[in-house]
Protein backbone atom coordinates (compact mmCIF):
# COMPACT_ATOMS: atom_id res chain seq x y z
CA UNK A 1 0.00 0.00 0.00
CA UNK A 2 2.59 2.59 0.79
CA UNK A 3 4.73 1.77 -2.09
CA UNK A 4 1.86 2.00 -4.42
CA UNK A 5 1.35 5.64 -2.66
CA UNK A 6 4.63 6.43 -3.50
CA UNK A 7 4.46 5.64 -6.89
CA UNK A 8 1.64 7.88 -7.00
CA UNK A 9 3.25 10.50 -5.79
CA UNK A 10 6.02 10.45 -8.39
CA UNK A 11 3.99 10.40 -11.22
CA UNK A 12 1.80 13.78 -9.72
CA UNK A 13 4.81 15.44 -9.37
CA UNK A 14 5.91 14.48 -12.98
CA UNK A 15 9.77 13.73 -11.32
CA UNK A 16 11.99 11.13 -11.35
CA UNK A 17 14.40 10.00 -8.43
CA UNK A 18 18.04 9.80 -9.23
CA UNK A 19 19.29 7.22 -6.16
CA UNK A 20 21.34 9.81 -4.76
CA UNK A 21 18.76 11.24 -2.17
CA UNK A 22 17.39 13.74 -4.89
CA UNK A 23 14.68 14.14 -7.50
CA UNK A 24 15.30 14.85 -10.73
CA UNK A 25 13.24 17.50 -12.32
CA UNK A 26 11.98 17.74 -15.96
CA UNK A 27 9.51 20.86 -16.22
CA UNK A 28 6.26 19.60 -17.96
CA UNK A 29 4.44 23.07 -17.03
CA UNK A 30 6.88 24.35 -19.78
CA UNK A 31 6.33 21.96 -21.93
CA UNK A 32 2.18 22.05 -22.05
CA UNK A 33 2.20 25.97 -22.29
CA UNK A 34 4.43 25.81 -25.21
CA UNK A 35 1.96 23.38 -26.71
CA UNK A 36 -0.83 25.22 -25.96
CA UNK A 37 1.08 28.37 -27.73
CA UNK A 38 1.61 26.43 -30.63
CA UNK A 39 -1.82 24.92 -31.46
CA UNK A 40 -3.32 28.31 -30.54
CA UNK A 41 -1.19 29.64 -33.45
CA UNK A 42 -1.76 27.10 -35.91
CA UNK A 43 -5.78 27.98 -35.37
CA UNK A 44 -5.04 31.67 -35.53
CA UNK A 45 -2.79 31.55 -38.55
CA UNK A 46 -5.21 29.20 -40.46
CA UNK A 47 -7.94 31.73 -39.90
CA UNK A 48 -5.84 35.18 -40.46
CA UNK A 49 -4.38 33.93 -43.72
CA UNK A 50 -6.74 31.40 -45.38
CA UNK A 51 -7.84 34.56 -47.82
CA UNK A 52 -4.73 35.34 -48.24
CA UNK A 53 -3.21 32.17 -49.75
CA UNK A 54 -6.02 31.82 -51.81
CA UNK A 55 -5.43 34.66 -53.71
CA UNK A 56 -1.69 34.23 -53.70
CA UNK A 57 -1.19 30.66 -54.07
CA UNK A 58 -4.37 29.09 -55.20
CA UNK A 59 -4.70 27.29 -51.39
CA UNK A 60 -6.19 28.32 -48.63
CA UNK A 61 -4.11 26.10 -46.24
CA UNK A 62 -0.59 27.44 -48.15
CA UNK A 63 0.91 28.98 -45.01
CA UNK A 64 -0.57 26.34 -42.72
CA UNK A 65 0.82 23.32 -44.09
CA UNK A 66 4.14 25.14 -44.35
CA UNK A 67 3.84 25.95 -40.43
CA UNK A 68 2.87 22.61 -39.09
CA UNK A 69 5.66 21.30 -40.56
CA UNK A 70 8.11 23.62 -39.19
CA UNK A 71 6.23 22.96 -35.63
CA UNK A 72 6.46 19.35 -36.18
CA UNK A 73 10.14 19.51 -37.10
CA UNK A 74 10.82 21.88 -34.23
CA UNK A 75 9.05 19.41 -31.21
CA UNK A 76 11.31 16.99 -32.96
CA UNK A 77 14.39 19.00 -32.68
CA UNK A 78 13.47 20.44 -29.30
CA UNK A 79 13.29 17.26 -27.64
CA UNK A 80 16.62 16.24 -29.21
CA UNK A 81 18.09 19.34 -27.97
CA UNK A 82 16.41 18.35 -24.50
CA UNK A 83 18.41 15.59 -23.80
CA UNK A 84 21.44 17.41 -24.79
CA UNK A 85 23.95 18.43 -21.54
CA UNK A 86 23.62 22.10 -21.86
CA UNK A 87 27.88 22.11 -20.41
CA UNK A 88 28.94 21.45 -23.90
CA UNK A 89 27.93 24.33 -25.59
CA UNK A 90 30.40 25.98 -23.31
CA UNK A 91 33.00 24.57 -25.30
CA UNK A 92 31.03 25.54 -28.52
CA UNK A 93 29.55 28.38 -27.64
CA UNK A 94 32.60 30.85 -29.47
CA UNK A 95 32.21 28.74 -32.42
CA UNK A 96 28.31 29.34 -33.09
CA UNK A 97 28.90 33.30 -32.80
CA UNK A 98 31.63 33.55 -34.93
CA UNK A 99 29.23 31.17 -37.60
CA UNK A 100 26.36 33.13 -37.06
CA UNK A 101 28.47 36.26 -38.01
CA UNK A 102 30.29 33.88 -40.97
CA UNK A 103 26.35 33.50 -41.96
CA UNK A 104 25.16 37.01 -41.92
CA UNK A 105 28.22 38.09 -44.32
CA UNK A 106 26.68 35.79 -46.89
CA UNK A 107 23.51 38.03 -46.64
CA UNK A 108 25.70 40.23 -48.85
CA UNK A 109 26.62 37.68 -51.33
CA UNK A 110 24.84 36.42 -53.77
CA UNK A 111 23.84 33.61 -51.67
CA UNK A 112 21.57 36.11 -50.43
CA UNK A 113 17.72 36.81 -50.83
CA UNK A 114 15.37 39.85 -51.00
CA UNK A 115 12.07 39.44 -50.22
CA UNK A 116 9.60 42.48 -49.42
CA UNK A 117 12.08 44.44 -50.53
CA UNK A 118 14.35 43.06 -47.01
CA UNK A 119 17.36 41.16 -47.82
CA UNK A 120 18.13 39.44 -44.81
CA UNK A 121 17.99 35.79 -46.23
CA UNK A 122 20.41 33.22 -47.07
CA UNK A 123 18.95 30.76 -50.32
CA UNK A 124 18.99 26.77 -49.56
CA UNK A 125 18.04 24.22 -51.66
CA UNK A 126 14.61 23.04 -52.16
CA UNK A 127 13.49 26.69 -52.61
CA UNK A 128 14.33 26.79 -48.57
CA UNK A 129 15.65 30.15 -46.84
CA UNK A 130 17.55 30.82 -43.55
CA UNK A 131 17.83 34.06 -41.32
CA UNK A 132 20.73 34.55 -40.01
CA UNK A 133 19.61 36.71 -37.52
CA UNK A 134 18.06 34.41 -35.70
CA UNK A 135 21.44 31.92 -35.48
CA UNK A 136 22.48 35.05 -33.99
CA UNK A 137 20.14 35.38 -30.91
CA UNK A 138 20.77 32.01 -30.10
CA UNK A 139 24.74 32.43 -29.92
CA UNK A 140 24.59 35.41 -27.86
CA UNK A 141 22.31 33.59 -25.42
CA UNK A 142 24.97 30.60 -25.23
CA UNK A 143 28.38 32.80 -25.50
CA UNK A 144 27.83 36.06 -23.27
CA UNK A 145 27.10 33.77 -20.31
CA UNK A 146 30.33 31.46 -21.08
CA UNK A 147 32.13 35.31 -20.86
CA UNK A 148 30.26 36.09 -17.79
CA UNK A 149 31.21 32.92 -15.96
CA UNK A 150 35.21 32.98 -16.99
CA UNK A 151 35.51 37.08 -15.90
CA UNK A 152 33.92 36.14 -12.32
CA UNK A 153 34.02 38.96 -9.77
CA UNK A 154 35.45 41.87 -12.72
CA UNK A 155 31.64 41.68 -14.66
CA UNK A 156 30.46 44.48 -11.44
CA UNK A 157 33.23 46.63 -13.02
CA UNK A 158 32.91 48.94 -15.36
CA UNK A 159 35.33 47.12 -17.61
CA UNK A 160 34.37 43.86 -17.68
CA UNK A 161 30.60 45.31 -18.64
CA UNK A 162 32.07 46.85 -21.23
CA UNK A 163 33.89 43.71 -22.39
CA UNK A 164 30.91 41.89 -22.49
CA UNK A 165 28.98 44.75 -24.14
CA UNK A 166 31.64 44.95 -26.88
CA UNK A 167 30.75 41.14 -27.84
CA UNK A 168 26.91 41.66 -27.69
CA UNK A 169 27.16 44.86 -29.61
CA UNK A 170 29.65 43.36 -32.04
CA UNK A 171 27.05 41.26 -32.84
CA UNK A 172 24.15 43.49 -33.11
CA UNK A 173 26.04 45.65 -35.46
CA UNK A 174 26.59 42.78 -37.83
CA UNK A 175 23.06 42.21 -37.37
CA UNK A 176 22.18 45.88 -37.96
CA UNK A 177 24.68 46.30 -41.27
CA UNK A 178 24.73 43.21 -42.99
CA UNK A 179 21.20 41.71 -42.67
CA UNK A 180 19.57 45.39 -42.08
CA UNK A 181 17.69 44.19 -39.06
CA UNK A 182 17.24 47.01 -36.44
CA UNK A 183 14.60 45.04 -34.55
CA UNK A 184 16.50 42.04 -34.55
CA UNK A 185 19.82 44.31 -33.55
CA UNK A 186 17.75 45.75 -30.37
CA UNK A 187 16.86 42.40 -29.18
CA UNK A 188 20.55 40.93 -29.58
CA UNK A 189 21.71 44.56 -27.62
CA UNK A 190 18.68 44.02 -24.98
CA UNK A 191 19.35 39.94 -24.18
CA UNK A 192 23.13 41.29 -23.48
CA UNK A 193 22.35 43.70 -21.14
CA UNK A 194 19.79 41.78 -19.30
CA UNK A 195 22.18 38.67 -18.59
CA UNK A 196 24.89 41.45 -17.49
CA UNK A 197 21.90 43.02 -15.17
CA UNK A 198 21.20 39.49 -13.66
CA UNK A 199 24.62 38.87 -12.52
CA UNK A 200 25.51 42.43 -11.62
CA UNK A 201 24.66 43.58 -7.60
CA UNK A 202 23.47 46.54 -8.43
CA UNK A 203 19.99 46.95 -10.00
CA UNK A 204 19.63 51.26 -9.30
CA UNK A 205 22.05 51.84 -12.63
CA UNK A 206 20.72 49.45 -14.68
CA UNK A 207 16.73 51.38 -13.87
CA UNK A 208 18.03 54.95 -14.01
CA UNK A 209 20.13 53.82 -17.39
CA UNK A 210 16.84 52.21 -18.77
CA UNK A 211 14.23 55.31 -17.91
CA UNK A 212 17.35 57.95 -19.54
CA UNK A 213 17.05 55.73 -22.58
CA UNK A 214 13.31 55.52 -23.04
CA UNK A 215 13.12 58.92 -22.65
CA UNK A 216 15.78 59.97 -25.04
CA UNK A 217 14.55 57.65 -27.87
CA UNK A 218 10.86 59.13 -27.18
CA UNK A 219 12.23 62.69 -27.60
CA UNK A 220 14.59 62.23 -29.72
CA UNK A 221 11.85 60.55 -32.37
CA UNK A 222 9.55 63.33 -32.01
CA UNK A 223 12.43 66.24 -32.96
CA UNK A 224 13.44 63.79 -36.29
CA UNK A 225 9.39 63.49 -36.68
CA UNK A 226 9.46 67.47 -36.75
CA UNK A 227 12.57 68.03 -38.69
CA UNK A 228 12.76 65.05 -41.33
CA UNK A 229 9.17 65.01 -42.87
CA UNK A 230 10.81 65.54 -46.32
CA UNK A 231 13.37 62.58 -45.72
CA UNK A 232 13.00 59.76 -47.69
CA UNK A 233 15.03 57.28 -45.59
CA UNK A 234 12.81 54.15 -44.73
CA UNK A 235 13.26 54.46 -41.20
CA UNK A 236 12.69 58.04 -40.36
CA UNK A 237 9.47 57.49 -42.48
CA UNK A 238 8.14 54.26 -40.19
CA UNK A 239 8.95 57.62 -37.07
CA UNK A 240 6.76 59.98 -39.23
CA UNK A 241 4.62 57.49 -39.56
CA UNK A 242 4.36 56.53 -35.50
CA UNK A 243 4.17 60.12 -35.06
CA UNK A 244 0.91 60.37 -36.88
CA UNK A 245 -0.26 57.36 -38.88
CA UNK A 246 -3.50 59.13 -40.59
CA UNK A 247 -1.28 61.62 -41.95
CA UNK A 248 0.72 59.13 -43.64
CA UNK A 249 -2.35 56.29 -44.05
CA UNK A 250 -1.69 56.40 -47.69
CA UNK A 251 2.20 56.13 -47.65
CA UNK A 252 3.45 53.99 -44.84
CA UNK A 253 0.76 54.19 -42.29
CA UNK A 254 -1.59 51.94 -43.88
CA UNK A 255 -0.97 49.03 -42.20
CA UNK A 256 -0.74 50.32 -38.83
CA UNK A 257 -4.05 51.94 -39.46
CA UNK A 258 -5.97 48.69 -40.57
CA UNK A 259 -4.26 47.14 -37.45
CA UNK A 260 -5.79 49.79 -35.48
CA UNK A 261 -9.40 49.31 -36.88
CA UNK A 262 -8.88 45.58 -36.25
CA UNK A 263 -8.74 45.84 -33.15
CA UNK A 264 -11.39 48.54 -32.53
CA UNK A 265 -13.73 46.87 -33.98
CA UNK A 266 -12.94 43.41 -32.02
CA UNK A 267 -14.51 44.98 -29.30
CA UNK A 268 -14.27 42.67 -26.03
CA UNK A 269 -15.54 39.70 -26.94
CA UNK A 270 -14.62 39.67 -30.78
CA UNK A 271 -16.75 38.98 -34.18
CA UNK A 272 -15.84 35.26 -33.67
CA UNK A 273 -13.16 33.06 -35.31
CA UNK A 274 -12.78 33.29 -39.25
CA UNK A 275 -15.44 36.53 -39.24
CA UNK A 276 -12.25 39.26 -39.75
CA UNK A 277 -12.46 41.56 -42.04
CA UNK A 278 -9.48 43.65 -42.20
CA UNK A 279 -7.30 40.25 -43.05
CA UNK A 280 -8.45 40.72 -46.06
CA UNK A 281 -6.55 44.12 -46.74
CA UNK A 282 -3.94 44.16 -43.97
CA UNK A 283 -0.65 43.51 -46.22
CA UNK A 284 1.28 40.48 -45.01
CA UNK A 285 -1.31 39.92 -41.66
CA UNK A 286 0.19 36.56 -40.68
CA UNK A 287 3.72 38.12 -39.76
CA UNK A 288 4.09 40.94 -37.41
CA UNK A 289 0.46 42.26 -37.26
CA UNK A 290 -1.45 38.32 -36.60
CA UNK A 291 -2.17 39.78 -33.09
CA UNK A 292 -4.67 42.35 -34.31
CA UNK A 293 -6.93 39.60 -35.99
CA UNK A 294 -6.18 38.02 -32.79
CA UNK A 295 -8.09 41.38 -31.18
CA UNK A 296 -10.39 41.25 -33.88
CA UNK A 297 -11.85 37.92 -34.54
CA UNK A 298 -11.13 37.02 -30.24
CA UNK A 299 -11.68 40.85 -28.58
CA UNK A 300 -10.01 41.74 -26.24
CA UNK A 301 -10.80 38.67 -24.38
CA UNK A 302 -8.64 36.65 -26.84
CA UNK A 303 -5.51 38.92 -26.63
CA UNK A 304 -5.47 38.66 -22.70
CA UNK A 305 -5.57 34.94 -23.40
CA UNK A 306 -2.47 35.08 -25.74
CA UNK A 307 -0.56 37.40 -22.94
CA UNK A 308 -1.50 35.26 -20.22
CA UNK A 309 -0.01 31.82 -21.74
CA UNK A 310 3.15 33.80 -22.47
CA UNK A 311 2.73 35.08 -19.18
CA UNK A 312 3.27 31.65 -17.94
CA UNK A 313 5.75 30.70 -20.53
CA UNK A 314 7.76 33.27 -18.79
CA UNK A 315 6.59 32.29 -15.47
CA UNK A 316 8.42 28.62 -16.28
CA UNK A 317 11.66 30.15 -17.92
CA UNK A 318 12.10 32.11 -14.64
CA UNK A 319 11.61 29.16 -12.23
CA UNK A 320 14.17 27.25 -14.42
CA UNK A 321 16.58 29.95 -14.22
CA UNK A 322 16.43 30.73 -10.67
CA UNK A 323 16.86 26.40 -10.09
CA UNK A 324 19.50 25.82 -12.04
CA UNK A 325 22.34 24.06 -10.73
CA UNK A 326 25.37 26.69 -12.06
CA UNK A 327 25.49 29.96 -13.24
CA UNK A 328 25.79 29.29 -17.04
CA UNK A 329 22.84 27.38 -17.00
CA UNK A 330 20.85 30.02 -15.21
CA UNK A 331 22.40 32.77 -17.65
CA UNK A 332 21.35 30.77 -20.79
CA UNK A 333 18.08 30.25 -19.59
CA UNK A 334 17.96 33.98 -18.53
CA UNK A 335 18.65 35.05 -22.15
CA UNK A 336 16.00 32.56 -23.86
CA UNK A 337 13.53 34.65 -20.72
CA UNK A 338 15.18 37.96 -22.24
CA UNK A 339 14.83 37.34 -26.04
CA UNK A 340 10.75 35.85 -25.74
CA UNK A 341 10.07 38.83 -23.15
CA UNK A 342 11.61 41.62 -25.57
CA UNK A 343 10.12 39.78 -28.49
CA UNK A 344 6.78 39.78 -26.87
CA UNK A 345 6.35 43.53 -25.87
CA UNK A 346 8.04 44.95 -28.70
CA UNK A 347 5.67 42.99 -31.30
CA UNK A 348 2.18 44.46 -28.84
CA UNK A 349 3.55 47.48 -28.66
CA UNK A 350 4.39 47.97 -32.91
CA UNK A 351 0.25 46.83 -33.04
CA UNK A 352 -1.00 49.29 -30.93
CA UNK A 353 1.32 51.90 -32.40
CA UNK A 354 3.57 52.40 -28.98
CA UNK A 355 6.72 52.28 -30.89
CA UNK A 356 7.09 52.73 -35.09
CA UNK A 357 6.54 49.46 -37.17
CA UNK A 358 10.03 46.90 -36.36
CA UNK A 359 8.96 44.14 -38.55
CA UNK A 360 9.06 41.82 -35.28
CA UNK A 361 7.10 39.09 -35.30
CA UNK A 362 4.72 37.28 -32.39
CA UNK A 363 6.81 34.07 -30.73
CA UNK A 364 5.34 30.47 -31.63
CA UNK A 365 2.24 32.28 -33.20
CA UNK A 366 3.57 34.47 -36.41
CA UNK A 367 4.00 32.37 -39.78
CA UNK A 368 7.90 32.09 -40.31
CA UNK A 369 9.50 28.72 -40.17
CA UNK A 370 13.18 29.88 -39.53
CA UNK A 371 11.57 31.58 -36.25
CA UNK A 372 9.76 28.43 -35.28
CA UNK A 373 12.69 26.08 -35.42
CA UNK A 374 15.01 28.46 -33.75
CA UNK A 375 12.43 29.30 -30.56
CA UNK A 376 11.98 25.47 -30.27
CA UNK A 377 15.46 24.80 -30.04
CA UNK A 378 16.12 27.62 -27.38
CA UNK A 379 13.23 25.96 -25.48
CA UNK A 380 14.69 22.70 -26.03
CA UNK A 381 18.08 24.10 -24.40
CA UNK A 382 15.41 25.67 -21.48
CA UNK A 383 14.44 21.91 -20.73
CA UNK A 384 17.87 20.26 -20.61
CA UNK A 385 18.72 22.95 -18.05
CA UNK A 386 15.48 21.59 -16.47
CA UNK A 387 16.44 18.26 -16.39
CA UNK A 388 19.37 18.99 -14.35
CA UNK A 389 17.61 20.47 -11.67
CA UNK A 390 17.46 18.02 -8.60
CA UNK A 391 15.13 18.30 -5.96
CA UNK A 392 15.62 17.13 -2.43
CA UNK A 393 13.38 14.47 -1.10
Amino acid sequence: MAKNQRTKTNEKTNVKRSGTGKIRFFDYSLLAVLICLVCFGLVMLYSTSAYSAMVTYGDSMHYFKRQIVFCVAGFAGMFIVARIDYHYYIKWAKGIYYISIFLMLLVKTPLGKEVNGAKRWIRLPFDQQLQPSEIAKIAVILFIPVLICTMGKEITTLQGMARVVMWGGFSAACVLFLTDNLSTAIIVMGITCIMIFVVHPKTKLFVILAVAGATAAIVGARLLGMAMETSGNFRLRRILVWLDPEKYASDGGYQIMQALYAIGSGGFFGKGLGNSAQKMIIPEVQNDMILSIICEELGVFGAIIVLVLFGMLLYRLLFIAQNAPDLYGSLVVSGIFGHIALQVILNVMVVINLIPTTGITLPFISYGGTSVLFLMAEMGIALGVSRKIKIAE
